[in-house]
């Protein structure tokens, strides 16, 4: 079941399969709390982590 993340795209639908959906006007706000859940995430052992780094990474360069 651990898919491999590639793309901003694969970070979202890898938040969806647990059930959030992360709507924010403000750019920043929006990755800070993509980068917040995928960390529960983590924490949780819900999500591998390579999948963890990666979708930092992902989020990181998002940012740029």
């Amino acid at each position: 079941m651990s898919k491999e993340i590639q793309s901003f795209y694969d970070v979202l639908q890898l938040l969806k399969q647990f059930g959030f959906v992360i709507y924010f006007k403000d750019p920043n706000d929006y990755l800070e709390m993509i980068e917040q859940e995928i960390k529960q995430l983590y924490q949780f052992e819900l999500i591998s982590k390579e999948q963890y780094l990666q979708c930092k990474l992902i989020i990181s360069q998002r940012r740029k």
